[in-house]
């Protein structure tokens, strides 16, 4: 605790230039208190068992299209090297149909995110709604 005896001036409503921190460090420690008392509390849950969950891979449609994009940024639409002008025509025919087929975009692991995000922006502009991303799934050691 903080106490000023005595004082060189001999004006007594003098400002004080110090701060008086007592106050804060009586409001930190009533506050953690507080937070390790109640941490506990909201931490315990009940115990449930959770059901567990398998990845199936959902089966490839024939109108389905597959779009990949390799390390250098080159885009293909169903095996098939495309220009950007080539893609942004066969996105407004995809998005033309009725339902939409699903897109399956396929991009290799090292490639720069920028290429990636230009076909999606590309599939957004163009009214393709139903975009999914096709990963290889890790296998289960053991």
């Amino acid at each position: 605790m903080a106490m000023s005896v005595g004082s060189d001036s001999s004006d007594e409503d003098a400002v004080v230039s110090e701060i008086n921190t007592t106050p804060l460090v009586d409001v930190m420690l009533v506050l953690l208190i507080i937070f390790l008392i109640t941490i506990p509390v909201a931490i315990e849950v009940h115990k449930v068992e959770l059901p567990k969950a398998i990845n199936i891979a959902d089966k490839s449609q024939l109108k389905d299209v597959n779009v990949s994009v390799d390390t250098k940024g080159n885009v293909y639409w169903n095996q098939a090297l495309t220009t950007p002008e080539t893609l942004r025509e066969k996105i407004a025919e995809t998005a033309r149909i009725q339902p939409q087929p699903l897109v399956h975009l396929r991009a290799d692991k090292s490639v720069d995110y920028q290429y990636v995000g230009r076909v999606i922006f590309a599939f957004q502009r163009g009214g393709v709604t139903k975009i999914g991303f096709v990963t290889d799934p890790e296998r289960p050691t053991g």
